[in-house]
């Protein structure tokens, strides 16, 4: 396991690659191992996120879990940029509960490159996110994603 650090508006990241993929996103770690090319390619990615030049991330993930998980994951990284979905339409999407989509979100192991803030309560009501910092993490990415809009 090789982890990179990546200082951001949202705290210190660390990006975990496990055999050529990435497989966590963390808030608050050292690096650990070598940089390596695809580490490199996603503090990249996370830097131009950030600074508003990157709005789709082109990096291999790999989500633990079960398929459902996979099928969530899957369906968060498919919102686009500053747009948001509900937990009961990724549910009409999977075919399972709101309630089941709402813990598979909360397990997401990779917040920011599977948007997890993107997915919202019923009526676009803010609710959890699996990264550190919780709701207030989650307006600061809908913000820099030009969707605070939502937030009025």
């Amino acid at each position: 396991m090789n982890v990179a650090v990546v200082d951001s508006p949202v705290g210190r990241l660390g990006v975990v690659d496990e055999g050529g993929k990435i497989t966590r996103l963390r808030w608050n770690v050292d690096p650990v191992g070598e940089l390596t090319p695809l580490l490199a390619e996603a503090q990249a990615q996370l830097r131009a996120y950030f600074d508003g030049t990157l709005t789709v991330f082109d990096l291999p993930t790999l989500v633990a879990g079960s398929d459902f998980q996979r099928a969530v994951c899957d369906a968060m990284s498919a919102i686009p940029f500053g747009e948001t979905m509900t937990y009961g339409e990724i549910a009409k999407l999977t075919g399972n509960s709101a309630q089941a989509v709402g813990n598979a979100c909360g397990a997401n192991p990779i917040p920011i490159i599977i948007p997890c803030h993107r997915v919202m309560g019923a009526g676009n009501k803010l609710v959890g996110f699996s990264g550190a910092g919780g709701v207030e993490t989650k307006v600061q990415l809908l913000r820099l994603e030009g969707a605070a809009g939502l937030l009025i």
